[in-house]
């Protein structure tokens, strides 16, 4: 094992994902044989990084493991050194299944040796340049670039994409000039209904039409036999005719999660692809409960699914249950039983673990004295765990006989006592797929084990089978999204509820004040993929400013005050100062706040002693204030009894009577006070579930600094009227939302930490949100 693993992490791979390689016996032996192959070609030179990649990809995708070694040559010689090449390898292998290779047709269908020089990729661009010149001048940068970039590929196959990118850029900043304020600003993208503003893909794509993009890959509706590895019995022509019939060819898709917690960002992607997919292609999503675990469903569970999905702007075509079907499932497991297919089994819990569990001795029992046992489970006259109804197959991980239903004598929430057995997701889902017609089945990489399971069962039935499509799940650093470790945490009282800004579940974000848009736009980001994808936090945060940047008002506010007295101001002096609510585009409104001859400025704005490079106040050296017009001067420094700083008594004059000052600095005056939560990461560690990066789990590994608590902060009169989750930039402070939990007695919450504002005192509660 360790050998392997050396072997697999000497061509790139982290030794992370070295070990998730290990844990998948026919991908790590695929792998390993391609390695040692490339070895032997690429000699005492060894296997770099760019093959090893390839030799990955070229491993995890190759079903004809024959073709390994013809593969793996091709790649050691430097024949196909790009992914495209690599996919159009892949391709022509699985329509050339003969032997031998026709070397020159497949050198050919892979651009091996082509060479595509600048000259003509220059020739190529300056083309799709000329032919959209009239659109380009009248749209400018807010033209769809990845149209450009499409075509000039399309008409030069094999070059280097960056290359390609690199010269469109140049053509299109010849004929444009640099980027305007204009240009500079986000233009909202509506399609299909739902707002995604701003964000693309790395190709240039958005979410919806990368979504648009994904059908030419996935089979037509009713083409089901066309996807690899389906299974095709006598009736499989006669069921899709009818399926049709019933679909009229619509794609249906459906997101089935389990109503036992609540959904985290992993969840989001799985929304957007699902419900996404179905959008995009004019077809139709199913919000659908896997509810048949009735020990660990809860009311709240449901509304909380729900409630997120529809935040993240998808409407499902129809709520349904996995339990709606139970008369159903159990009549179909009943037959499952008569073919011949399922037999009831006595063996214990423990004795059905893992992998290698022996055959059950009840394997070849007859099918009438299961069908009897069946219904005796049925009826209630077995206790839990003494008997379950076990499918007679082997799914692709080497699992042998998964368990189809079994004995719980739990009242259901929606079918209370009628049952007290329960089938299990093995046996649910696929048939849930099928009764509701699905046409895609789209699932996170885990479940490509139980694909042959899904393909059998539905064959087994002879009823309509869905295509399962796996895509690579979700993960994000420096944070668990685990069910049973986020009740540990709450549990423990390290966060206060499964809402807790500091988590990564979608209640969380909400609460914290991530918009539906910010999170939407993130998973387009990351793409599609089929391999995992971990990502770091600051990605989701990037794509939260943007959204902010556009739609979040600003305001001023001091989380550590520090109070100025003007003296050369009346006692009663009050005048009021316009703040534009977005500064680089005064036009979408402003706000009024007061001036008076008390201001309060940040503590850190302020300097006894002058130091190189500092440019703020300081007694010999005045500051501007946002927005006021005034330039303040310090007077005198005030200190308490401690030496500390506890006022300033400054002068003003105008700011255009003055010599322009180094810096301008945001101030409040007679303004609300307000709580202000500020959130950092939650652990300390980017894997805090690794042992070896944690030894001591990740209860150990909490971050002491993630919640700061400021109960003083002052926020200028603007944000009064807001409402919970509205957000707001503080100028030079960063985004902030009003916490739900917020009430007239109450303070706020922030979002560098992404909404800090929580309770208002008098004024509101604020959340950190970035």
């Amino acid at each position: 094992m360790a050998d392997t693993l050396a072997l697999f992490t000497s061509i790139g791979l982290s030794e992370q994902k070295a070990k998730e390689t290990l844990k998948n016996e026919a991908l790590s032996a695929s792998l390993k044989d391609a390695i040692v192959q490339a070895q032997r070609v690429c000699g005492a030179s060894g296997v770099d990084k760019a093959r090893g990649t390839l030799l990955y990809s070229m491993a995890s995708r190759l079903k004809d493991t024959k073709r390994l070694t013809f593969l793996s040559d091709s790649i050691a010689q430097g024949k196909i050194s790009t992914e495209l090449q690599l996919a159009a390898a892949l391709d022509f292998i699985k329509s050339h299944p003969q032997d031998p290779i026709n070397q020159k047709q497949y050198e050919e269908a892979c651009g091996v040796g082509v060479v595509v020089t600048p000259e003509q990729i220059e020739e190529a661009v300056e083309a799709v340049v000329k032919k959209h010149k009239e659109q380009l001048v009248k749209e400018r940068y807010h033209f769809n670039m990845g149209l450009l970039m499409g075509e000039a590929r399309s008409a030069l196959k094999w070059a280097d994409g960056k290359v390609i990118k690199n010269e469109v850029d140049l053509q299109v900043l010849q004929l444009l000039g640099k980027k305007t304020e204009a240009d500079l600003e986000k233009k909202a993208k509506v399609t299909n209904g739902t707002l995604f503003k701003g964000i693309f893909w790395e190709n240039g794509k958005s979410l919806m039409e990368q979504l648009r993009g994904e059908s030419l890959k996935f089979h037509k509706p009713g083409e089901n036999y066309k996807t690899e590895g389906y299974v095709v019995t006598p009736k499989t022509m006669e069921l899709l005719k009818k399926h049709l019939e019933i679909t009229g060819g619509q794609i249906r898709t459906r997101f089935p999660p389990e109503p036992n917690g609540i959904l985290h960002i992993g969840h989001a992607k799985a929304i957007n692809f699902n419900f996404g997919y179905a959008k995009a292609n004019n077809g139709i999503c199913f919000l659908r409960y896997d509810d048949t675990n009735p020990e660990k469903e809860e009311e709240k569970y449901f509304t909380a699914i729900k409630d997120m999905v529809e935040w993240l702007g998808y409407k499902p075509y129809a709520v349904t249950h996995a339990s709606d079907n139970f008369q159903q499932l159990y009549d179909l497991a009943v037959d499952l039983i008569r073919r011949g297919h399922a037999y009831v089994c006595h063996q214990k819990g423990e004795e059905l673990k893992g992998h290698n569990a022996p055959p059950s001795p009840w394997r070849d029992r007859p099918i009438e004295e299961s069908l009897v046992l069946f219904e005796r489970m049925k009826k209630g006259l077995f206790s839990e765990g003494e008997a379950t109804l076990r499918m007679k197959m082997v799914m692709e991980d080497g699992k042998m006989d998964p368990v189809a239903y079994r004995i719980k004598y739990t009242a259901h929430h929606r079918s209370g006592d009628e049952w007290c057995i329960y089938p299990t997701y093995d046996y649910t889902h696929c048939l849930c797929d099928s009764i509701e017609n699905i046409t895609h089945s789209l699932c996170t990489k885990e479940f490509q084990a139980r694909r042959s399971s899904y393909f059998w069962l539905c064959n087994a039935l002879d009823v309509y089978c869905p295509v399962q499509w796996e895509y690579g799940r979700l993960n994000l650093t420096y944070t668990v999204v685990s069910k049973r470790k986020i009740i540990k945490l709450v549990e423990t009282g390290v966060v206060r509820d499964w809402d807790d800004p500091r988590l990564f579940t979608l209640t969380a974000l909400r609460r914290r004040g991530f918009p539906p848009e910010a999170i939407n736009n993130f998973c387009a980001r990351v793409g599609v993929t089929v391999s995992q994808t971990t990502t770091e936090p600051h990605l989701l945060e990037s794509c939260v400013r943007d959204v902010l940047n556009d739609s979040a008002p600003r305001a001023m506010a001091v989380l550590e005050p520090l109070k100025c007295t003007i003296t050369n101001l009346p006692e009663n002096s009050k005048s009021d100062v316009r703040v534009p609510d977005f500064p680089a585009n005064e036009s979408k409104g402003s706000h009024v706040v007061p001036f008076t001859r008390t201001i309060f400025i940040e503590q850190s704005d302020f300097r006894e002693t002058m130091e190189k490079g500092y440019k703020r106040l300081t007694p010999e050296q005045p500051v501007g204030l946002r927005h006021a017009g005034y330039v303040i001067s310090v007077q005198k420094v005030i200190k308490d009894a401690q030496g500390k700083v506890v006022e300033l008594e400054v002068t003003c004059s105008s700011s255009e009577t003055t010599e322009k000052p180094k810096a301008f600095i945001h101030w409040v005056s007679q303004p609300l006070v307000c709580e202000v939560r500020l959130y950092e990461r939650l652990f300390l560690h980017k894997n805090p579930e690794d042992t070896s990066e944690v030894p001591n789990g990740f209860l150990s590994d909490i971050n002491p600094h993630s919640l700061q608590t400021i109960s003083g902060a002052l926020v200028d009169i603007s944000v009064k009227g807001a409402k919970a989750l509205d957000k707001f930039q503080f100028e030079r402070v960063g985004y902030f939302s009003l916490d739900p939990d917020s009430t007239a007695d109450k303070k706020i919450r922030s979002p560098e930490h992404i909404l800090k504002l929580e309770r208002w005192q008098g004024p509101p509660h604020v959340n950190k949100t970035v």
